[in-house]
């Protein structure tokens, strides 16, 4: 059969056609571009939280007593020091203060501005710090969900903290995280490690956790198994932890996601497979005539697959095209808050593009094969029959 007339009439029946096909094409459109949305949010949450893992030391130490996590020496930090492959070691301030009134709470981390890896790793987000400045009063970095909070409670230079002591600590806004990282910055506040002390209750002696490196990938099982020898009430959580923590997590709403997904799709496909099935007479008519020109029952199935495939095709590409503008360019509204919640801080994000072509090809697999499937059986059936029982 020639391409050319072939192709031609594919197009003449779908705009003859185009009530019919522009209900299919409106509705593929959208699951392409929610399903597609979905992914992209995942890839691009995923890819941002693993990154900063990445960047992160190899082991953090935790101190637990009666099952709960309790603060941890200072001196613990010079013994661990003592064993052999750990480097990098230092420790970690971090907790969370609750405002009452708005019943919302802030992640304050402390780190030491003395320490010119952290530093270093500081002035990677926060362009044009000063830290002579920084540390010149007391001052605090905010990330843009905090800013937003506080602008609100009209706190537009400095915030007073209420430690448990009950006294007034006021600090003052240096400056705000970029909004591209807003995934996990976006209720943290930054100051210096003996400040946060201060503002969470943490003794001067004690710390929230303990974190170092080990570089020999061989030693790492056994610096664990020493340090638990020495300090049998500690919990060590390893970097790769992490990412499996995270990888659940996503794979868990990613699965109830594909599971209504699926049903979805079931539904659709069961839809069409419907329409196809109680065919019009007029296009009963159609495919007799087609045949009493001659046309074969291949050729019939292959004008039919094609004409459904071009619809859905276009449907497709339509949908990866508003899927990713809706993500990478609106930034998901409402869709986002189906990972990042909505429980503390409003999350203002700027998601990073990510594409993988492996995922747009497996969408596209699992969308077209069972709705071309759905629509081959019931024109298979309409072709077989004889033309003269077709036109009565």
């Amino acid at each position: 059969m020639n391409s050319y007339p072939f192709l031609n009439f594919v197009f003449l029946q779908i705009y003859t056609n185009r009530g019919k096909y522009l209900w299919i094409f409106v509705i593929a459109t959208l699951l392409i571009m929610i399903f597609s949305s979905f992914i992209f949010i995942s890839n691009s949450i995923s890819n941002d939280i693993k990154n900063s893992i990445k960047n992160q030391t190899d082991f953090t130490v935790q101190k637990i007593q009666a099952g709960k996590v309790v603060d941890i020496p200072n001196v613990w930090l010079d013994q661990l020091l003592l064993i052999n492959g750990i480097t990098q070691a230092s420790y970690r301030v971090y907790g969370k203060h609750f405002y009452e009134p708005a019943e919302h709470y802030f992640t304050i981390v402390g780190i030491d501005f003395y320490d010119e890896q952290i530093v270093d790793n500081l002035k990677e987000l926060v362009e044009d710090i000063d830290i002579n400045l920084f540390l010149d009063k007391q001052n605090m970095i905010i990330g843009n969900g905090v800013k937003k909070f506080l602008d609100k409670y009209h706190y537009f230079d400095y915030y007073n903290f209420r430690p448990p002591n009950r006294t007034i600590e006021k600090v003052y806004i240096y400056n705000s995280f970029p909004k591209q990282t807003n995934i996990v910055s976006s209720d943290m506040i930054i100051m210096d490690i003996n400040l946060a002390r201060k503002i969470l209750g943490i003794d001067q002696a004690f710390s929230t956790d303990i974190i170092f490196n080990v570089p020999n990938i061989d030693e790492r099982e056994t610096v664990k198994n020493k340090i638990r020898v020495k300090y049998f009430d500690t919990r060590i959580i390893q970097k790769e932890d992490l990412f499996k923590i995270y990888e659940n997590f996503f794979n868990y709403k990613s699965g109830l996601f594909m599971i209504l997904y699926i049903i979805v799709i079931i539904t659709f496909v069961l839809i069409l497979y419907q329409r196809y099935t109680y065919i019009s007479n007029v296009e009963k008519k159609e495919i007799a005539i087609l045949k009493s020109l001659g046309w074969s029952i291949k050729n019939i199935i292959l004008l039919k697959i094609t004409e459904n495939s071009l619809v859905f095709i276009f449907a497709f590409i339509l949908g990866i095209n508003l899927g990713y503008f809706y993500v990478f360019n609106l930034d998901a509204p409402l869709l986002s808050g189906v990972f990042l919640g909505f429980k503390n801080l409003p999350i203002d994000v700027i998601f990073t593009p990510v594409f993988d072509f492996g995922i747009i090809s497996m969408i596209f697999f699992v969308f077209i094969i069972p709705i071309i499937a759905s629509i081959l059986i019931p024109v298979w059936k309409i072709s077989i029959i004889e033309p003269y029982e077709a036109m009565r």
